[in-house]
């Protein structure tokens, strides 16, 4: 679906206000988002939709919304089956639902609900992303958002790496009709796990943050200043309405916003907005599918060695795997090791 333009001033602190889709536009550090949102039925013994359900459609790429739910490239399990990544992070928060993942580098897991998935593709890293059907006695919601930062030209081409943050250690600063969810950077005197040492996220100063707004309606919430030179965007995921800068938004804009201290008030309904913020790095970069590197050529000779590596270098047979039924949230990495997420005491 073809967004619509960019509308003419609204105003300050909101600098342009944009239609938003599954997929978002994003500046520099960002390259883009993606948010998916699917009602899925409960899952049968392969973790899968029913047949009645997936029979007729384009499986392999199915992006049209049928019983609510889509496939995406998954032809069983919706998701996304192996596919690689390379000059780049993905930070990936499902809300609800899992996400089943194995990687080339020897990793697999489960991870959802709240936890957050930092990757960091310096040099060619290949996974699948699969959302399974886990629960065979209810219905199945998800909603994850994929976030893509660009890597700084020193850390193109270092070693990949992959963590997850479990739900239970993400910081999350609850204020009077409001929860806020820090990924990455500051808020509210919380601060999020620093993310792996090449992120241009792990400095503080190129202020990059990544916050999930829930708000009840109603409620209102101050957000204070970016960072000098950062650039920020508020995209408006679900609810009915909000006002910044005495201004009304409805939901699904992207809002370009200026640097300055603001504050949200939220409608008549529950609402969701995710606040992406960053200085840019400000290099040159140039972009292909999976391939975000320097150059025209570094990103045709990528292009070339993922055709010859991708299925190559994989270890674990099927492309589309999942984690097996009744599986806990888990990460194995390929030295042995198993890291679980701590439960807290109330």
């Amino acid at each position: 679906m073809k967004l619509p333009l960019f509308k003419k001033k609204p105003a300050p602190p909101v600098l342009k206000a944009q239609g938003l889709g599954m997929h978002w536009d994003a500046e520099d550090p960002f390259l883009f988002a993606s948010h998916h949102s699917d009602d899925y039925p409960a899952g049968n013994a392969q973790q899968a939709p029913p047949l009645r359900q997936i029979s007729g459609r384009n499986l392999g790429r199915d992006y049209q919304k049928l019983f609510g739910f889509r496939m995406y490239h998954g032809k069983v399990v919706p998701g996304f089956p192996l596919h690689s990544h390379w000059g780049y992070e993905t930070v990936t928060v499902p809300e609800k639902g899992f996400v089943d993942h194995f990687d080339s580098l020897g990793n697999c897991g489960r991870f959802g609900f709240g936890d957050v998935q930092w990757v960091s593709a310096g040099s060619l890293y290949s996974h699948d992303e699969m959302y399974p059907l886990a629960f065979d006695d209810r219905p199945n919601p998800n909603d994850i958002t994929q976030i893509m930062i660009d890597l700084p030209s020193s850390s193109k081409g270092s070693a990949p790496a992959v963590s997850t943050v479990w739900a239970e250690d993400v910081p999350v600063v609850e204020l009077e009709g409001c929860e806020v969810k820090v990924v990455a950077g500051s808020f509210g005197g919380a601060s999020a796990a620093a993310p792996h040492p090449g992120s241009w996220a792990a400095d503080p100063a190129h202020g990059v943050r990544i916050l999930r707004i829930a708000m009840r309606p109603g409620a209102s919430l101050d957000v204070d200043g970016a960072a000098p030179g950062a650039r920020r965007n508020l995209y408006f995921v679900s609810g009915a309405d909000a006002s910044i800068g005495g201004e009304a938004y409805g939901s699904g804009q992207r809002l370009k916003m200026d640097g300055s201290a603001f504050r949200v008030e939220n409608g008549g309904a529950e609402s969701a907005m995710w606040l992406l913020e960053g200085v840019p790095i400000g290099e040159r970069r140039a972009a292909f599918g999976p391939v975000a590197l320097g150059t025209d050529r570094e990103v045709l000779d990528a292009m070339n060695e993922i055709r010859r590596r991708e299925l190559a270098d994989w270890p674990w047979g099927l492309v589309d795997r999942t984690q097996p039924k009744g599986a806990e949230r888990f990460l194995a990495r390929a030295d042995g090791s198993t890291e679980r997420p701590v439960r807290r005491s109330s």
